[in-house]
């Protein structure tokens, strides 16, 4: 069976509950019998051999005799003297743990000088006694026995006065740990049932609640991912919609276009009377399909690198070459549009990357400069080594953007002309493959836009040396 978390936590109060009360009870019988028992032995110990000890010489006369029992009156403790060990019987007529209170071992022992300690349950009297028998030595041989020991108090009777105590202090503790469980209880899972709650709303689409995190510990720690989770997947809902009325609003314009124009000729075809403008609506359809084309390469590529299903197949490649190829292929574009190019190129830089891939960086960022620069302006490429990294830069002067734009630039879609008109064409998706390409090469991407130096990208890639060739 499977236990939810309180009830584990509840078994865990039980469980520790248990083990303080039998932790108790053994602590309780380890002073009993190790204080208590042990002090009791020791003293009958000394007792006996110090009245053995008295009684060394000569044989054991009516007044030695009178003088143990004198004793005997006077100590905490029953002595029985006795000429032979057999006449024990005689004076203590009981059985210990119902046996004999001598048994042939115990003569043995007592035969060689030696005491034997006696220890058990004598019915009679109903309880436990403690005793032993000690032999008194006469010049020759033995001359009698000294038989001491004293009823046993019950545990309960040994802490009769600290039993009060250890309850009161046992209550205490439970009351203490009562609400200390309880304490815990309310601040483990009343953020948990929350947590709960909230998760139970993510399911459901509602990505807007968020838990207080104030707490240091563990929960605060559980509190605090689950916002963040949450406003990652409020903030990635509100991409997909956008990314969604975008996507919409990209391939609208087109599809109406095609729609529109086939529709003309087939009315063109169906009357057989010739459109004087039938090329041009060919022309249209044909661009605006190769539109479409595009967008749902470059849809595809994004997702392949942003998904991690596209794999960089490195080599070293000399970085400059790749970029002056790129170059001219806007040689034709740059002239119609009388734009100049300055070129800062520092030769033999070498990286290690993928060649299309590199090229696709250069070709989106050139593209997107020849786009937006102005009519007659000026374009600048470097390219040079700069703390251990090729740095690439492409600056043009022309349409400036805002600090806000700024950081939303890379997003899908993201246009800096909010009219979305289409005179500068593109789908709004080159500069996320460019980040993208730029992260699977571990570089970087940045961009600025200054009023009087135009719009700058700066993308930073590891330089490829002689000693990682090496290696």
């Amino acid at each position: 069976m499977k236990l939810t978390l309180s009830k584990k936590i509840l078994s865990l109060f039980f469980l520790s509950l248990a083990f303080t009360i039998l932790f108790s009870f053994f602590f309780i019988h380890f002073l009993y019998s190790k204080l208590y028992l042990e002090s009791i032995e020791e003293s009958i110990v000394y007792q006996g051999k110090r009245t053995a000890a008295h009684y060394h010489f000569g044989e054991l006369s009516d007044d030695i005799i009178e003088k143990i029992q004198w004793y005997n009156v006077v100590s905490e403790y029953e002595i029985v003297v006795v000429d032979q060990l057999d006449d024990l019987s005689s004076y203590f007529p009981y059985q210990v743990n119902y046996e004999s209170l001598v048994d042939s071992s115990d003569r043995k022992v007592l035969e060689k000088g030696s005491y034997v300690v006696k220890k058990g349950y004598v019915e009679e009297f109903n309880r436990e006694i403690l005793g032993a028998i000690f032999p008194i030595r006469g010049k020759d041989s033995l001359i009698g026995f000294i038989y001491i020991y004293v009823p046993l108090a019950a545990i309960q009777d040994v802490f009769k006065e600290s039993i009060p105590l250890l309850i009161a202090a046992g209550a205490g503790f439970f009351i203490i740990l009562f609400l200390l469980i309880n304490r815990v209880w309310s601040t483990l899972f009343s953020p948990l049932r929350q947590l709960e709650g909230l998760a139970a709303n993510i399911s459901r689409g509602d990505y807007s609640g968020r838990v207080k995190a104030e707490r240091p510990d563990e929960i605060g720690q559980l509190a605090r991912a689950f916002n963040t989770m949450s406003s990652s997947l409020e903030a990635q809902e509100e991409r997909k919609r956008e990314f969604t009325s975008n996507l919409a609003h990209e391939m609208r314009t087109p599809l109406t276009y095609i729609s529109g124009y086939t529709h003309a000729l087939k009315q063109s075809t169906v009357s057989k009377i010739p459109n004087p403008n039938s090329e041009n609506y060919l022309n249209t359809i044909e661009k605006e399909t190769a539109r479409l084309s595009k967008l749902i390469n470059d849809l595809t590529d994004l997702n392949h690198l942003q998904e991690g299903l596209f794999t960089v197949e490195t080599q070293p490649i000399v970085v400059a070459q790749v970029l002056v190829d790129t170059v001219e292929l806007f040689r034709i574009h740059l002239a119609d549009r009388s734009i100049k190019l300055k070129l800062d190129i520092e030769e033999d830089l070498i990286i290690l990357g993928d060649t299309d891939r590199i090229q696709q960086v250069f070709y989106n960022t050139i593209d997107n400069a020849v786009k937006y620069v102005s009519e007659g302006g000026t374009i600048q490429i470097r390219l040079h080594e700069r703390s251990k990294a090729v740095r690439y830069e492409v600056q043009n002067e022309g349409l400036t953007i805002s600090k806000e734009d700024l950081s939303r630039m890379g997003e899908r879609f993201f246009r800096t002309d909010k009219a979305r008109t289409r005179t500068t064409g593109g789908t709004g998706l080159g500069l996320s493959i460019v980040k993208e390409i730029i992260r699977l090469h571990h570089g970087t991407f940045a961009m600025d836009s200054d009023p009087l130096t135009g719009t700058t990208v700066t993308i930073d890639l590891p330089l490829f040396t002689e000693e990682e060739e090496a290696t």
